[in-house]
């Protein structure tokens, strides 16, 4: 058995028994214990008249997340209750399909399956055989033809259409339903039929099982063959069409819906040797394979690693990338000729601007390979990068032969396409934000992180000594999760680049290349500390969390790392070391424990993890979350991290707020960050993007540097990537104020090939092609609750008799469906689905092998036994070393005993969970984005030989979930077209409300010296600031005008205006504060309250600071944030036991 033929089986038992068996199973004639309306969950329709004894369940109005707990990041979207009123068990089930004008008749083919009592006998061990009812399953199974003439297609009328009942044969009261009616926008030529299968059979009262129809589809055949109904996104006039769908409408214009379903899901496929679809169905188990997309391999071109970096001349090395070139051009112009043949106008249009944008493409491949010739710095710099990157593969891929470890060809044409912008900063491509748009799990954190390597060799040549230090490279991400999960490649490229340093010091520099973590204090210690210290955070500083790891052992680890990126050896309690010592700590020391290991002992990993440490190192390459940018106006030290420094020592580097005794001092600044790169683009929307992007206007200003004439202005490079994005044009704008932004590869006429990229059509008999399984779950009139419940039981029970059935072999075929990994839309549903594994999962799997039929003989289930600690949660609500240690868990096989049995996760795992073992993802209730759904449901899969497995649990009492269900499978062979456009609006008031004054106070504060340092609040009453404070609110005000160039002119004239004033209105403001502060009570005014300066007082305040309401007017203008996502603090409410009677405490006249 291999894993495909291990999910076959998961999906067909979960049909079995949640539905029942279909006509020709072996199943079919089943004889079971209970009846089966307790049986199963769905699948069977109930008598339409019958009461709601019969119709409704009893748990169907429940919510899974009644009373649990609320909070964190992962609640951003409010919950999306079920329609009011009974939820009833189905009564009929339909189809609608399109037919042509010219077919005469349809063919509907029924099946269902009745049971009746039968006696058996049960042996017992103390006597006789006890006499007991079964109930024994009798497939049943009609034809029908239906003329459709009979139908009366001349009424036009849709609020009176003409009606049909078939009944079939001795049927019992099973009906089909009939209607024929025009289909307005598509003329003449086609009808729309739907038909439903309704139960109106007699109810028995005394035996209701008998009056349904168990395991009820049916089909419906046309000779003609069905007409497909096409998405008309994409195809109105030009100009009011969204390019994106412009695009989706050229790639998936093969794709058609021939079939919607009605209280169940349609599937259709075109018979063998048939030119159309001629039959459609019912599907109460909807599943649709999703095809892999895999990057493309191309011949003659080097993309070996090593062989790259051992060219010896710039002329060798572009004679082996040319014909990436050559191979990229002829794939354009065969396109051409491919486009010539679309069916539109519109779509030749389209294709031929796509075809465009890959010649651009092309053209600056061309240009970066061409550099590497002429460039001798550029060529360095590849060579060596290449080496190093090798390097960190090799570490990571311990079975791959070093001849063998290669880039694939879109990251090493990416690399190659944006050398330009990187070696000239005063190019126009320095403008331009690239966006690398591949799926899921194809490889775009190798391709930044080559870019990343080649950016920060490349500095160290083009600026040398002392001025090649300076943070290069800044990545940024918006969860934790995916921060922790990419610190852990970062940093292993980091120590192949140092090793490579220490090799050649003349050539690289003296100073070490080092690698921050720069996020929030639950995932690293902010604070050094030392002995003695009492301050704020006094709990979690460095020294604290040194000192506990060393004692107790077992203590979380000081970093989010728990073992070295070089060697994989596990930290020891020797690995972390105060430096100089405990009482006046410097630096944070990491070494690995592994004698063997370049970095151990005395030699440190050049990580980097307090906050204090970064500022005064300030590493090459610097791993931040968006959030952690809110303490710009906070924290004076930032302005380091973008160069701002004067002075340096053998220690670090230092600014206008340390001392000017300290360091050496410098001809000029630092240069800025070169590169910045934003994954998971998708992810920096809502109200997060939109916060986010009010301080980007800061972050950029703070990054950009002056050529000598003081005229040419150098920006970085923005570097973005996702798998799912529409309309990402509008938001690079909103965010980053840049206007051309160019997706990379650019697509081909067909989705199946953008030369960088292909999907593989499915063979079964080729495990390499094997793409992800999703399947539907519907059950109407039952409880989410008990859905969950039933699927849980059925696979994860399953899953253990094929683990156990076989030999090694076999289990490491279903190894990757022993962990069942939940996905919940919240907080609140993910609390109630744990109290459900918790409380009813784990006791009914304990004994779930006694669900057996009583003929034939059942074995599909195995009891198995879950300790509570196999159960894990990855949310907002754990700590990071826990979510670190759910997913080394998570990592290892079952048979080991320390993995993980359920996973229960939120958002949290959309990105940044990147282990290939999973495979089984149950998700509850349809995510609230198509994004959110794809990244989410990517997580398992990962590996062709491990193909995954979704099931998908869907409420149909929810409108939207409903039609999710009803349309399954046109939505997923196309779902990549409904991904959403994200909104980010970072110049509306109410964002301005919340971010403006800490965007002007950090653009200020960090730009000049005199302002940086924490009493420098004082000196915005310098008059010879004015124009300098002027300029500063004219470019925020420039910024909003440029985000949204759809608007008209007078539109963004006004929005400039509006912002401008609101600006100098806040410079007014603090002048006010500081002039009353120092003329009327000879006060300083500091940033903040936790700064030097005791008779200072404080600028800046929380948004519920109390202080607030004894203060001036003024002060509430200056409200700030300390993370971007601040929402308003927790209220805890405690039940005090009262010693008097409520009535004694009320004020008196009050009524109880």
């Amino acid at each position: 058995m291999n894993s495909r033929e291990a999910r076959t089986d998961l999906v067909a038992t979960l049909a079995l028994d949640l539905i029942g068996p279909s006509q020709g199973h072996g199943f079919e004639r089943e004889l079971l214990s209970e009846t089966p309306t307790s049986w199963y969950l769905t699948g069977y329709l109930v008598p339409a008249d019958a009461d709601d004894d019969l119709r409704l369940d009893d748990s169907s109005d429940e919510d899974i997340d009644e009373a649990s707990t609320a909070g964190g990041f992962d609640d951003d979207s409010p919950v999306d209750r079920s329609a009011s009123g009974n939820n009833y068990l189905p009564s009929s089930m339909g189809l609608t399909a399109i037919v042509p004008a010219d077919a005469d008749s349809v063919t509907v083919e029924v099946a269902w399956g009745d049971y009746v009592e039968e006696k058996y006998e049960e042996p017992s061990k103390d006597g006789p055989a006890k006499v007991r009812y079964g109930y024994r399953r009798s497939p049943r199974t009609e034809t029908v033809s239906i003329r459709l003439a009979d139908l009366d297609a001349s009424r036009q009328t849709l609020l009176n259409v003409p009606e049909s009942k078939v009944r079939p044969k001795d049927a019992r009261g099973l009906c089909l339903s009939c209607v024929l009616r025009p289909v307005p926008h598509l003329g003449a030529a086609c009808k729309a039929l739907t038909v439903f299968l309704v139960n109106y059979r007699a109810v028995d009262a005394d035996h209701s099982y008998r009056s349904c129809a168990f395991q009820a589809e049916f089909s419906i055949k046309c000779l003609n063959g069905f007409i497909g109904r096409a998405d008309l996104r994409g195809t109105a006039a030009s100009h009011l069409v969204d390019p994106d769908n412009s695009i989706s409408d050229l790639h998936y214009r093969d794709v058609l819906e021939y079939a919607v379903g009605h209280g169940c899901s349609a599937d259709y496929s075109r018979d063998p040797g048939a030119s159309a679809v001629e039959t459609v169905r019912t599907s109460w188990l909807p599943i649709h394979e999703v095809e892999r997309v895999v990057p493309s391999t191309i011949d003659e071109v080097e993309f070996r690693m090593f062989s790259l970096a051992a060219f010896q001349s710039g002329q060798e090395l572009a004679d082996s990338l040319r014909p990436l070139i050559s191979r990229y051009r002829s794939w354009v112009e065969d396109q051409q000729r491919i486009s010539g043949h679309l069916d539109t106008e519109s779509r030749k249009a389209t294709a031929s601007t796509a075809l465009n944008e890959a010649r651009a493409a092309a053209d600056r491949i061309e240009e970066g390979i061409s550099l590497l010739e002429t460039n001798s710095d550029a060529f360095r710099a590849f060579t060596l990068a290449n080496k190093c990157m090798g390097e960190a593969a090799e570490r990571r891929l311990k079975n791959v032969p070093r001849e063998q470890i290669s880039w694939r060809p879109f990251q090493l044409a990416f690399v190659l396409l944006n050398l330009p912008g990187i070696v000239d900063p005063k190019s126009e491509q320095r403008k331009i934000v690239e966006l690398l748009f591949f799926p899921t799990g194809g490889g775009k954190t190798e391709a930044y992180l080559g870019l990343a390597a080649f950016q920060i060799i490349f500095r160290r040549f083009t600026h040398p000594g002392i001025r090649g230090c300076g943070l290069s490279v800044l990545m940024r991400y918006t969860l934790r999760l995916l921060t922790l999960d990419q610190l852990g490649r970062a940093s292993a490229l980091i120590c192949a680049l140092e090793l490579e340093r220490r090799r050649q010091p003349e050539v690289l520099g003296d100073w070490p290349f080092e690698i921050g973590l720069w996020v929030g204090s639950a995932a690293t210690p902010n604070r050094l500390g030392h002995v003695g210290y009492t301050g704020p955070g006094a709990d979690q500083t460095a020294y604290i969390k040194v000192k506990r790891f060393r004692e107790k052992g077992k203590e979380e680890a000081p970093i989010p790392l728990e073992s070295c990126p070089w060697c994989d050896t596990k930290f020891g309690k020797t690995s972390f070391k105060m430096m100089p010592n405990e009482k006046a700590p410097t630096h944070l020391k990491i070494t690995c424990s592994n004698y063997d290991c370049e970095f151990s002992q005395g030699v440190g990993l050049p990580i980097l993890t307090v906050d204090e440490t970064i500022y005064r190192r300030l590493p090459a390459f610097l791993i931040a979350t968006v959030d952690k940018f809110a303490a710009l106006p906070w924290e004076g030290r930032i302005g380091a991290l973008f160069g701002r420094v004067n002075r340096y020592d053998k220690h670090g580097f230092y600014g206008p707020t340390d001392p000017l005794s300290t360091g050496t001092k410098m001809d000029d600044i630092l240069p800025g960050p070169d590169l910045i790169i934003q994954d998971e683009l998708h992810l920096i929307s809502g109200p997060l993007g939109t916060i986010a992007g009010v301080y980007e206007a800061a972050i950029e200003k703070l990054s950009e540097r002056f050529a000598s004439d003081g005229r040419q202005k150098r920006i970085p490079k923005i570097i973005a990537s996702t798998a799912t994005v529409r309309r990402a044009g509008h938001q690079i704008q909103a965010l980053f104020g840049r206007t051309t932004t160019r997706i990379f590869p650019p697509p081909g006429v067909n989705r199946s090939d953008s030369f960088f990229a292909e999907t593989v059509e499915i063979n079964e008999r080729n495990a390499s092609t094997n793409g992800r399984l999703y399947v539907g779950v519907a059950a109407q009139g039952r409880s989410l609750k008990r859905v969950l419940l039933r699927t849980m039981l059925t696979l994860m029970s399953r899953a253990e008799t094929l683990y156990r059935a076989g030999g090694a072999e076999e289990m490491d075929a279903v190894d990757p469906y022993m962990t069942a990994l939940g996905y919940f839309n919240s907080l609140r549903e993910l609390g109630g689905s744990r109290r459900i594994v918790e409380d009813e999962v784990l006791m009914q799997l304990d004994r779930y092998s006694n669900r057996r039929r009583l003929d034939p003989v059942d074995t599909l289930f195995s009891d198995r036994t879950i300790d509570m600690v196999h159960i894990k949660e990855l949310t907002s609500r754990v700590s990071t070393n826990e979510v670190s240690g759910t997913k080394e868990k998570i990592s290892k096989p079952h048979e080991t005993d320390q993995g993980c049995d359920v996973v229960l996760a939120t958002n949290m795992i959309s990105v940044g969970l990147d282990i290939t073992r999973l495979g089984l993802m149950i998700v509850l209730g349809q995510p609230k984005g198509s994004s959110e759904y794809i990244q989410a449901t990517s997580r398992v899969g990962r590996e062709p030989r491990r193909p995954g497995l979704v099931v998908t649990l869907l409420n149909p009492h929810k409108p939207r979930d409903r039609s999710h269900f009803e349309q399954f499978k046109v939505y997923h062979q196309s779902f990549y077209r409904s991904v959403e456009a994200t909104s980010v609006t970072p110049y509306s008031p109410r964002a301005l409300d919340r971010a403006l004054a800490a965007t002007i106070v950090g653009v200020i504060r960090h730009s000049i010296d005199s302002m940086t340092p924490a009493l420098g609040a004082t000196q915005i009453l310098d008059t010879s600031l004015k124009k300098t404070l002027d300029d500063f609110c004219i470019l925020v005000a420039e910024r909003a005008r440029e985000h949204r160039l759809d608007l008209d002119q007078p539109t963004r004239d006004k929005l400039y205006n509006y912002v401008l004033k609101r600006c100098r209105g806040l410079i007014d403001d603090w002048r006010a504060i500081a002039h009353g502060y120092l003329n009327g009570a000879n006060v300083n005014l500091k940033y903040q309250l936790y700064e030097e300066g005791k008779n200072a007082k404080p600028l800046l305040h929380a948004f519920l600071d109390p202080e607030l309401e004894n203060l001036q007017p003024e002060f509430r203008k200056f409200r700030a944030n300390r993370s971007m996502r601040d929402v308003e603090t927790n209220t805890e409410l405690k039940v005090k036991e009262l010693t008097e009677p409520l009535t004694s405490l009320a004020p008196k006249g009050a009524k109880i």
